[in-house]
């Protein structure tokens, strides 16, 4: 184990946040698996639970069964999980705590965030991900559809735009992710996407490109695998949060288990408010930010939110990020 040399960090105001679908990458997993027994046991448990070695399939791949959503979801959240197990145990090496005062997470990130909140135990997020990545790619393959990122449009005009494009093409799309100030990402059916990205352009997006997915996360098209969902969701224990969450459907602080539950049981049809997310933790003083996963693709969103955020990765803490 790698011991830190700089805790400077943890004196400041702390929140954790867990990335989403789209970061796994064979590797994942390994070097945490191999140096920290603490997430070596969260993985070994993955394996347990899901009855096959999701361990082997994140260290060795093949990468497109990994980019399965029935695999990528489970493994991102067991990937994260077990990062914050590690860096509990490295903190606890040098005599120190971890004391976060907000965790969030990035769509699928949620998940994690509920386990680092103490909301949810990690065997009962890990069912309830493997149950949503098996719903959405259920629905994926009934309501073929997909994901695009424009960028350069504020969120309201894209919302016309994805109005404008559903009526034209008797479709659906909608916006999904507001990710961060300039870019967002919009959801739904195949030909409504198509339109709305030649629509966004002539409104004077920057780039609107589609996504390497084919499922339309966060639109009315999950609404049959969310209402599924929720049923194994009313049948999970939850507890009440020990840190409070801030919720990436509202962008605001969830402190109860009944309103944790209503936005588990919401999450697939919603859309992803990250950047009032964002807003909400550091305009209720949070100082540094600590990207508890697979990649670093939130810093930079967070970056673009506040130019001067600080944020770290599990790489700059000697976790290497994997």
């Amino acid at each position: 184990m790698t011991v830190p040399t700089d805790t400077a960090w943890l004196k400041e105001k702390i929140a954790l946040v867990f990335p989403g679908q789209g970061t796994q990458h064979v590797g994942m997993g390994h070097y945490l698996y191999e140096n920290f027994q603490s997430a070596r046991a969260i993985i070994d448990q993955a394996d347990s639970v899901l009855g096959y070695s999701l361990s082997r399939l994140m260290f060795e791949g093949p990468s497109d069964q990994l980019e399965d959503t029935l695999n990528a979801q489970p493994a991102i959240l067991t990937v994260s999980v077990a990062a914050l197990e590690a860096l509990r145990e490295q903190m606890h090496s040098v005599g120190q705590k971890l004391q976060p005062v907000y965790v969030a997470g990035h769509s699928l990130g949620e998940y994690s965030a509920l386990v680092a909140a103490g909301s949810l135990e990690f065997r009962d997020a890990l069912t309830l991900v493997r149950e949503r990545g098996r719903l959405m790619k259920e629905a994926g393959d009934e309501f073929p559809g997909g994901m695009a990122a424009v960028l350069g449009l504020e969120p309201e005009t894209l919302a016309e735009v994805c109005a404008q494009a559903s009526e034209e093409s008797d479709g659906i799309v909608v916006v999904a992710n507001d990710n961060c100030p300039g870019q967002t990402v919009i959801s739904g059916e195949s030909s409504a996407l198509e339109r709305a990205m030649e629509l966004a352009r002539e409104r004077g997006a920057r780039r609107a490109v589609r996504l390497d997915i084919s499922i339309a996360s966060h639109s009315p098209l999950m609404e049959r695998a969310a209402r599924q969902l929720g049923e194994i969701v009313n049948m999970m224990h939850f507890h009440e949060p020990v840190v409070p969450i801030v919720s990436n459907l509202t962008g605001r602080v969830s402190t109860s288990v009944d309103e944790v539950r209503r936005n588990v049981g919401n999450h697939m049809i919603r859309p992803v408010m990250w950047t009032n997310s964002v807003r909400e933790m550091i305009d209720s003083g949070t100082t540094t930010f600590v990207e508890v996963g697979p990649g670093n693709v939130l810093g930079g969103l967070i970056r673009r939110v506040k130019r001067d955020a600080k944020t770290l990765t599990l790489a700059d803490l000697n976790l290497h990020g994997s």
